[in-house]
């Protein structure tokens, strides 16, 4: 019942997560929660999935990228921490102890700007322009498709962004009331404000959130 969003602009990636953890199924237990997890000054990593997996699985990549810098002095691209993450959760989806989680990893690199990988529970990796995790994706895959280019700029990102929020809201049954978002671009991690639906069918775009 959760939803994990990613576009790529031009030189920045638009990250967003809905903010409902649910138990039983059917009971919601809060309504501002942030799944999404800071990596580096430039690497994002949201996650979804089975209640505990999400938290220790993307605190543990965390840990390890930090120890990484530790020990070698520089931060691994966004490339090399989808290819460490997606290892690790090779590695454990055949273990006793896999992990059920579903990620979207976005970050800014000097060399090679700003990209967007797409990963699920079991190990499958891919560099992609937008990404949508979750029942989402069935309302919002057909109009990101229609309107993504990948010459966006923030403006035009937050606006499709807000076109997908309230499509979700129009046809989901269930309601996710408010949406984290987060931009990665070359000067570090922004938090805009949370992100709600319009209710106009996404007519309506979010420039008061750019500056």
């Amino acid at each position: 019942m959760e939803c994990l969003l990613g576009i790529k602009g031009r030189d920045f990636v638009l990250m967003a997560s809905d903010c409902v953890v649910s138990a039983h199924g059917i009971v919601a237990m809060k309504k501002d929660h942030d799944k999404m997890f800071k990596m580096t000054d430039s690497l994002v990593m949201s996650v979804i999935g089975h209640g505990g997996d999400d938290v220790q699985f993307a605190e543990y990549i965390a840990k390890n990228i930090q120890l990484y810098r530790m020990r070698n002095g520089y931060n691994l691209s966004t490339k090399e921490a989808a290819t460490f993450t997606r290892r690790n959760l090779a590695d454990y989806l055949r273990s006793n102890t896999p992990y059920s989680v579903h990620l979207l990893i976005g970050g800014f690199d000097r060399e090679e700007g700003a990209s967007l990988y797409y990963m699920d529970y079991l190990a499958t990796s891919t560099k992609v322009p937008f990404a949508v995790h979750g029942y989402g994706a069935y309302f919002t895959l057909s109009t990101m498709d229609r309107y993504y280019h990948d010459d966006m700029t923030q403006k035009e990102a937050l606006h499709l962004l807000q076109r997908c929020i309230d499509e979700i809201n129009t046809r989901f049954v269930i309601n996710m009331p408010t949406y984290k978002i987060r931009i990665v671009d070359k000067d570090g991690i922004h938090d805009l404000d949370d992100m709600k639906p319009t209710g106009s069918g996404g007519s309506q775009g979010p420039e008061s959130m750019v500056g």
